[in-house]
């Protein structure tokens, strides 16, 4: 008796083209009733590394490493090491409050390295891992470089940059305590967000300024889904510096604080076009 052929038995979705352009489950075809077994095996997948990146700790050691073999960061080390209030990742599951906060030891290191510093940092990067420890591992480097990058190009501002942070069972708020403590006028909190069953490592980016603790999530700036499937890390960049640099002029984030980034990159390319024209 011949068996039929397993390629036979799965009706191939007309969309099935368009997954080429997208990591979300559209077109996945069925067999009799249901999914194909293969789509069946890749949710599963998709589903142990979401709760995988929520439960594995941040290696920091791997982490410092990666830090370490980016020239434009290198200044800005060594990192502190920081924790919240939430003693362990049951703890900061259970009580998003107590990794909103640092605990008085941390808080304590930044206070000591803000007396010694005679005046203002004029921004704190603070390296959180959040809900996903992959995000942390796989982007925080890259993307700090690139960002860091652009600030060193800055032509109207020079930016004092605070030692980097990086704060076990950290949330956002975390970087309040941190802006604060270490006295820094803007405070950059990357942080690893909610895994999804496409995107187990994005990472989450917000921006505060005048860090104080007790601030209100409408008092700040967020880019979020930084990764080479997401956002990448030189647009990310370019938007966080954008965004920066207006608060800065401004003195203010958050619901008052627009991204006009891409008006300005239109612009640029608007006023190369007529300076084209003109001379043709």
């Amino acid at each position: 008796m011949s068996k039929t052929p397993t390629s036979s038995l799965i009706h191939e979705d007309p969309w099935h083209k368009l997954r080429q352009f997208t990591q979300a489950r559209i077109g996945l075809g069925r067999v009799g009733t249901s999914i194909p077994t293969q789509e069946l095996l890749r949710f599963q997948l998709s589903h142990a590394q979401a709760m995988d990146a929520v439960h594995v700790p941040l290696n920091e050691a791997d982490l410092i490493d990666s830090l370490a073999q980016k020239p434009a960061i290198v200044p800005y080390l060594p990192a502190f090491s920081l924790h919240s209030q939430a003693r362990d990742r049951l703890t900061y599951l259970q009580r998003p409050d107590l990794g909103r906060k640092l605990n008085d030891a941390s808080i304590e290191r930044l206070k000591q390295h803000s007396d010694s510093t005679p005046s203002p940092y004029d921004l704190a990067i603070v390296i959180a891992d959040g809900l996903s420890s992959y995000a942390i591992s796989h982007h925080a480097a890259p993307f700090i470089d690139a960002l860091i990058t652009q600030l060193h190009a800055d032509q109207r501002h020079d930016w004092r940059i605070a030692p980097l942070c990086i704060v076990h069972q950290g949330r956002v708020a975390v970087g309040d305590d941190v802006g604060e403590a270490i006295n820094a006028r803007e405070v950059l909190v990357l942080v690893g967000e909610r895994p999804g069953l496409s995107s187990p490592d994005s990472l989450g980016l917000y921006l505060t300024w005048h860090p104080q603790r007790g601030t209100e999530d409408s008092l700040r700036n967020c880019i979020s889904n930084v990764r080479p499937q997401g956002l990448p890390y030189e647009a990310a960049a370019m938007k966080c510096f954008y965004l920066l640099a207006e608060s800065r002029r401004l003195k203010l984030t958050g619901v008052g604080l627009k991204d006009r980034s891409d008006d300005a990159i239109l612009e640029q390319q608007r006023t190369q076009f007529f300076s084209l024209t003109s001379t043709s």
